[in-house]
């Protein structure tokens, strides 16, 4: 059942990594009000925002997206980490 767990956090950090990619690209490419966009936005952006809030744009690159992959990467390796060792 664990294992299921852990497979499931897996999953989730890589799927939500994929999306916020696909939402940084599509932003050069698609209009905001496209329903893909908008939809893919609607998920992506309450995560992104507190970091926007946080992090400055340095020029005119914003490094919210990469900070919250790297974070979403970092739970999940944690989240799997304290499973692991419950296990033990």
């Amino acid at each position: 059942m664990n294992y299921i767990l852990i497979e499931f956090i897996n999953l989730f950090s890589q799927v939500l990594s994929l999306l916020i990619i696909v939402d940084v690209i599509l932003a050069y490419f698609m209009s905001p009000y496209h329903p893909v966009r908008m939809t893919l936005d609607r998920v992506v952006d309450p995560l992104l925002n507190p970091i926007r809030r946080i992090v400055p744009l340095i020029g005119m690159f914003d490094f919210s997206p990469f900070i919250l992959i790297i974070l979403v990467q970092l739970i999940a390796r944690l989240l799997v980490t304290l499973i692991l060792l419950y296990l033990r």
